[in-house]
């Protein structure tokens, strides 16, 4: 039951402001799977500024879908907009992170991660009812797959023992 006390709502908006942070990287997440599963960051790097259509028929996507996408990669500075030409642009920075499977920075592997940590919720989820365990074979298995490609380009680096 809740009681009824009074709300400062200054701590109210901070909290509510750090929740629709974790909200908006929770899709923008998933957005970034998209790209990588979709190739949309490779179709990007190093092509200069584009158009949704032209990403679009890059990488044989819908224009729609690519548009919407491209609207949030901005929104969160994944990709750079030019409002005057209308077009879009990876950067470098962002391209050695989300295009690049051969750099340290890659990134897109750890958001699957995510993703496929998400999809045992359910599971997790009852087995705080329960008190079961999940095991590790009870995972979905790009978590696994996922987890190597992320970790690869760390522990394998130049220099390395490992390969």
């Amino acid at each position: 039951m809740l009681t009824t006390t009074a709300i400062d709502e200054t701590k109210l908006n901070e909290f509510l402001g750090r929740a629709v942070g974790d909200i908006g990287a929770a899709i923008s997440a998933a957005l970034v799977v998209i790209g990588d599963r979709l190739g949309l960051y490779k179709a990007m790097a190093g092509a200069g500024p584009m158009t949704p259509a032209e990403l679009a028929r890059r990488t044989e996507t819908s224009e729609r879908y690519v548009r919407e996408w491209l609207a949030n990669q901005a929104a969160g500075g994944y990709v750079d907009y030019d409002a005057a030409t209308r077009r879009y642009t990876l950067p470098p920075e962002q391209a050695a992170a989300l295009a690049d499977e051969t750099s340290r920075a890659f990134l897109p592997a750890a958001f699957q991660i995510i993703t496929a940590a998400m999809k045992s919720e359910p599971r997790i989820t009852e087995n705080f009812r329960t008190g079961a365990v999940v095991d590790w074979c009870d995972r979905d298995p790009t978590l696994f797959s996922d987890g190597e490609r992320f970790l690869r380009r760390r522990i394998w680096s130049e220099g390395s023992r490992y390969p």
